[in-house]
């Protein structure tokens, strides 16, 4: 086996693709986490091709599902000895959906970003363990900026079915609250799991140029304003590399309930009332994430939603 054992979700395009290719470079073992085994198994062949590294693995894995995340963690406990890096990169965001609930009965985009990696990380958390520098990456979003006005706040009311007749469903607003969820778990699990010698990452992705394969997903309306959107964005390489540097630099080892920006440097929670610096920079995220009830309140949610699965 390798040196390390890594894990990356949604490792089939874009920043997943590219990190997968990185590791599998540096020698590692890599377990390419994904839905549509079809479309891998191509990429998988690319990579190893590139690589020239047959330990690529395939597996299956889609993260609205709780039912696939469980079979997918005890077959990798079952295969492998311990893990050294997970990378929770797979993320939901479809563009002009309608409301739609998970079999689960949890709100797509919230099961998909938040929920499900939480699962996900608890029960590979014994194999986690094992590693002599087991670090755990969560992919944030600045859609999370949104939260610097003092009258956003994550809608826990909707989440289960649409409860109030005054909601207007927004695919927008959902990736918004799944992903401060997110990065408000991953300060909880820095916390909670710090005996145990697992670090915990949050990276803040202001977007990456997306491959055709997903435009071609996005309704045609959309896909016009996502392709605009593409001039602007880095190339998937460029977060990669962030992935990669995060993941096994020895700079980031002692660190851990940290929040990053694309330069790699940590950022703080802005004040109360962030002025236009605050909003508009590269050093803070909103005060909101640091609220505690709140994240006691995703925790629990999480924990409730997930509690048959739990091992």
């Amino acid at each position: 086996m390798s040196e390390k054992l890594v894990i990356i979700t949604g490792a089939n395009s874009g920043i997943g693709k590219e990190t997968a290719l990185k590791f599998a470079r540096a020698g590692d073992t890599v377990i390419m986490a994904c839905r549509n085994l079809e479309k891998s198994k191509k990429v998988q062949d690319e990579i190893i091709a590139a690589s020239k590294n047959d330990s690529i693995l395939l597996m299956q894995l889609d993260m609205s599902s709780f039912d696939s995340i469980k079979s997918f963690a005890d077959e990798f406990i079952n295969k492998f000895p311990k893990l050294d890096i997970l990378i929770n990169n797979a993320a939901y965001f479809n563009h002009g959906e309608d409301y739609r609930l998970t079999a689960d009965n949890i709100e797509i985009t919230f099961a998909t970003n938040a929920v499900g990696p939480f699962l996900l990380i608890h029960l590979l958390q014994n194999h986690l363990k094992k590693s002599d520098d087991a670090r755990v990456l969560n992919a944030s979003s600045n859609i999370i900026k949104h939260f610097f006005s003092p009258k956003k706040e994550i809608d826990f009311n909707n989440l289960q079915g649409i409860t109030d007749s005054k909601y207007k469903h927004s695919v927008y607003t959902c990736y918004r609250n799944s992903k401060m969820a997110f990065l408000m778990l991953t300060f909880k699990m820095a916390r909670d799991f710090a005996e145990t010698g697992i670090k915990f990452y949050s990276l803040q992705i202001n977007g990456a140029r997306m491959s055709k394969e997903t435009l071609k997903k996005f309704k045609p309306g959309w896909r016009i304003i996502a392709r605009i959107q593409n001039l602007f964005f880095p190339p998937a390489e460029f977060m990669a590399t962030n992935y990669f540097e995060i993941c096994t630099s020895a700079k980031f080892r002692n660190e851990t309930g940290i929040h990053l920006n694309h330069k790699l440097e940590i950022m703080k929670p802005g004040p109360e009332k962030p002025s236009i610096k605050h909003i508009r920079g590269t050093e803070y995220y909103p005060a909101y994430a640091e609220k505690e009830t709140i994240q006691n309140k995703i925790w629990n949610f999480c924990q409730s939603a997930t509690n048959n699965y739990m091992n």
